[in-house]
């Protein structure tokens, strides 16, 4: 199978690297970033010009961008899956941008330490066909839906309870310093979640900040347009790109 990564950050760059390891063909493509395991293609749109499946694995914010400008390279029978997480109204867009089978891919566990075997959510007239493919690579796959945006919109229902654990763990943490009581409470909240995940959930939290205070933006309008008030949604994408203001700052110029 050859496939087409756009987009070589933490995530996609770590399943082109098992794309290549299970014996695909693997044609990456990044402005910013190239890896040594894979074929670097000149352009996002060498990238896709032979290949069966296309992943779709930059920013949201590009996503649209990205589609449109290789839409008349694609392979008539190629398969275009984007994997970004984003709302539903903007995979519908992706569908209609692409002249080919299109699947909305979630991504709902932790990429850089899963690789394709991170669990997904798939939707859309290509999600059978992408289930067909990346299952026997590892991937677990689970066809929601017929609809673009199916799977993109359980994932962001999903964030509001993952992102809104991490903003209390974060908010009761910060405190819980302040009042020189910090293991004590650390101690209490690993009880619950365990070490680990609570680990990833405060230093993924700053370490992706930007990222993950957009998905949350997203999941408030999604949770806003089912007639919930996104209390939880809205707090945490405010103190995500709080977060992400400090990063910025200690950053310095």
């Amino acid at each position: 199978m050859q496939v087409a990564v756009l987009g070589l950050g933490e995530a996609g760059s770590r399943i082109a690297g098992d794309l290549a390891a299970a014996g695909c063909t693997v044609h990456g493509w990044d402005p910013a970033r190239r890896l040594d395991d894979i074929g670097n293609a000149e352009s996002d749109v060498a990238a896709v010009r032979d290949a069966d499946v296309v992943l779709s694995l930059n920013a949201a914010a590009f996503a649209l961008d990205v589609a449109s400008h290789v839409s008349a390279a694609l392979r008539a029978d190629a398969l275009y899956a984007d994997l970004n997480t984003t709302a539903p109204a903007l995979k519908r867009e992706l569908a209609q941008a692409v002249p080919v089978a299109f699947a909305d891919v979630a991504l709902v566990g932790i990429v850089p330490a899963d690789g394709l075997r991170t669990p997904a959510l798939a939707s859309g007239r290509g999600a059978h066909r992408f289930a067909a493919l990346f299952r026997p690579l590892g991937m677990p796959v689970d066809v929601v839906g017929p609809d673009p945006g199916d799977a993109a919109g359980l994932k962001l229902l999903r964030s509001v309870f993952m992102k809104g654990i991490a903003a209390a763990a974060i908010e009761s943490l910060d405190a819980a310093e302040a009042a020189g009581a910090a293991e004590r409470v650390r101690a209490e909240i690993a009880s619950v979640l365990g070490e680990a995940r609570l680990e990833r959930l405060l230093n993924g939290s700053r370490a992706h900040a930007a990222r993950r205070s957009e998905e949350m933006r997203a999941a408030a309008e999604l949770v806003e347009e089912l007639g919930v008030s996104p209390r939880i949604a809205t707090a945490a994408a405010e103190w995500l790109e709080q977060l992400r203001a400090q990063a910025s700052t200690h950053e310095g110029p």
